[in-house]
């Protein structure tokens, strides 16, 4: 069963022009679908971060977050996967499977699906391809002043106004009925 809606928007069509960088992925390209090992373990996933790494941001840059969103989502407001805050600039690279436990700098905030860290790919059986929009915002300012607490719509709301520069790839993912 396909949902019939329109496709959504990409999100940072709604946002304020930045200019932007290199984002590249041994595990996740643009347009292509992902692997299993990158989706949400409710749809046979692994629910592992993809490994991402970043270059040719600005000079001015002091920090960076990480984000994960669908726009696809059944929601009306997007589902967000992953929102990894305030990462120093000396950060251009996360490992597969990363948490920010790992990284001992930084920290994420509670995902969509109400859980700390990375929430896998899980769009509804048989509807579309699905969207990821991993993205990596380069900042002017060392730390965006919110707490693990903090939502994932007010980091992205602290992040319209500290971004210089966004790094973006889109790969998708479609579970079959």
């Amino acid at each position: 069963m396909t949902l019939e809606r329109p496709i959504a928007p990409d999100p940072y069509e709604l946002l304020p022009t930045v200019s932007s960088f290199t984002l590249t992925s041994d595990d996740v390209q643009n347009g292509e679908p992902m692997d299993a090992a990158y989706a949400h373990g409710s749809v046979g996933g692994d629910n592992v971060s993809p490994h991402l790494a970043w270059s040719g941001f600005p000079a001015e840059t002091k920090g960076f977050v990480v984000t994960c969103f669908d726009p696809d989502a059944p929601t009306g407001s997007g589902f967000w996967h992953w929102v990894l805050v305030n990462l120093p600039v000396d950060v251009t690279e996360l490992p597969r499977g990363v948490s920010a436990d790992d990284l001992r700098v930084g920290f994420t905030v509670r995902n969509d699906y109400g859980e700390q860290g990375y929430g896998g790919a899980a769009p509804p059986a048989g509807d579309r391809p699905h969207r990821y929009v991993f993205a990596v915002h380069a900042l002017d300012v060392d730390r965006l002043d919110v707490t693990p607490d903090a939502t994932p719509a007010y980091v992205g709301f602290n992040l319209a106004f500290h971004t210089l520069a966004r790094a973006v790839v889109r790969p998708t993912f479609h579970v079959k009925e």
